[in-house]
């Protein structure tokens, strides 16, 4: 079991910025790869970002390119997002997702735990 709590999430005004972590405990961290999510009301799930377990390779939701950057300490078993010039868009519970073996990056049962989110709002 990988046990995943976010934080860091709160309200902010357009164009501002936040950092959400994500810390994970149970089984081996470092062989997992992390993933971010979002959902905003009345919407499906949504992906975000991933890393890798060795922090090589990121991906990105084209929304976010450019203004999101997923990275992991594996020493302090945390996966942060970095946001950044945040748009009302952005407003949506965010949550943190480990996986063993994921081929599909941005596919959510590619993912075997789960967080319980936390809510980011941008104001217009």
């Amino acid at each position: 079991q990988v046990q995943l709590v976010e934080s860091g999430g709160g309200l902010v005004q357009t164009g501002g910025s936040l950092r959400l972590s994500c810390a994970a405990s149970g089984r081996t961290f470092n062989y997992y790869t992390m993933g971010w999510f979002r959902q905003a009301p009345g919407k499906e799930r949504e992906f975000v970002a991933a890393i890798r377990w060795t922090g090589g390779s990121t991906y990105y939701a084209d929304s976010v390119k450019g203004r999101f950057t997923i990275s992991r300490d594996n020493a302090k078993n945390t996966v942060y997002l970095q946001m950044a010039s945040l748009k009302p868009e952005d407003t949506a519970v965010y949550y943190c997702a480990a996986g063993r073996v994921v081929i599909k990056i941005a596919t959510m049962w590619e993912y075997d735990y789960w967080g319980r989110g936390t809510q980011v709002t941008v104001s217009s």
